[in-house]
């Protein structure tokens, strides 16, 4: 009984998120699996780096994201003097009654865009690094939660661009997905020029947070073998053994790799986790993450070449469940 009702609940909201997909589409003309990315991202608790050149929609995808999401959303512009307090938030004085207060800064918001992230020195960068880890904010020893749904979508301009720092490989590992952004297609980038002609489209509101907690509960039930994750496990291990590695994917990420997989498993409409769930997912979560030696640390080309190594290498040792 219980499994017929998780069955019922799979397809409805497969249905639901559909009609995100297709309002976010609206506005963001290009790939639907980044946007599948992003809903994968946050069914699965996790966070978004967009990453791509100035002029590729990153922020209009994100903003199109939190409309249909139908959230409270918050941007935060990172600029080389931002300083931590400007995201967290502070204590101030209130004159009126002689005592400090905590106000709170734009972290507090269920989706928060983090705009041109790697434009603002480390020190800023890892402000954000316990609200993405605890979903809590800690300011002159008091801990204040943020708000349930909370997700990061960070976008961040090629590390090479004069002005820009690399992302400290900690707040990296917090990041559940990476998606890089390059330029449009031809048929794209007319279809973009016409449906941005006369008047802007905009995405309307599908879902609310309530209902976004009850998706990611749901996420987290879909069945999953234990040869799975046992295939999960080979290829972060395989990474780790990579001679072009000096520090393969963590635990954390073979974690974040299941949690991507279950979620796909619900954008597709199903209850439980195949290997090709794993398989589609392997690159934008565990690639970013990986460490590389000096001579290779810039391509994140040969990050996507030691996962799809892996991939090629790993069997999985028998077929999905029956049904």
């Amino acid at each position: 009984m219980m499994e017929a009702e998780l069955i019922d609940e799979v397809a409805a909201d497969k249905a639901v998120l559909d009609d995100v997909r297709r309002e976010v589409a609206k506005v963001f003309i290009g790939p639907s699996r980044v946007v599948d990315f992003m809903l994968v991202a946050l069914l699965g608790r996790g966070h978004v780096l967009l990453e791509g050149v100035p002029g590729v929609a990153k922020t209009t995808l994100a903003k199109a994201f939190a409309s249909a999401l139908g959230v409270t959303a918050r941007r935060i512009q990172f600029t080389p003097d931002l300083l931590p307090a400007d995201i967290t938030g502070t204590h101030v004085l209130s004159p009126q009654r002689g005592t400090f207060s905590f106000r709170e800064g734009p972290v507090f918001a269920n989706l928060v865009l983090a705009d041109e992230i790697n434009r603002a020195p480390p020190k800023t960068q890892a402000a954000l690094l316990e609200a993405m880890q605890e979903q809590q904010v800690t300011s002159e020893g008091e801990s204040f939660p943020l708000p349930a749904p909370f997700v990061v979508v960070a976008t961040q301009n090629p590390i090479d661009l004069e002005g820009t720092y690399p992302l400290p490989e900690a707040q990296i590992d917090r990041f559940l997905v990476h998606v890089v952004l390059g330029y449009p297609r031809r048929e794209d980038e007319v279809a973009m020029l016409v449906a941005h002609n006369a008047e802007l489209p905009r995405a309307r509101p599908i879902l609310d947070s309530g209902s976004l907690c009850r998706m990611q509960a749901l996420a987290r039930r879909v069945h999953v073998e234990r040869d799975l994750y046992e295939y999960a496990v080979g290829i972060s291990a395989f990474t780790r053994a990579d001679s072009r590695v000096l520090l393969g994917a963590s635990p954390r990420a073979t974690l974040g790799l299941v949690q991507a997989a279950k979620a796909a498993a619900v954008l597709a409409g199903r209850d439980f986790a195949t290997p090709d769930d794993l398989r589609e997912m392997a690159v934008p979560v565990l690639a970013h993450r990986l460490v590389l030696g000096s001579e290779l640390e810039a391509s994140a080309r040969t990050r996507e070449q030691v996962v799809e190594a892996a991939l090629a290498k790993v069997g999985y040792r028998k077929a999905i469940r029956p049904v």
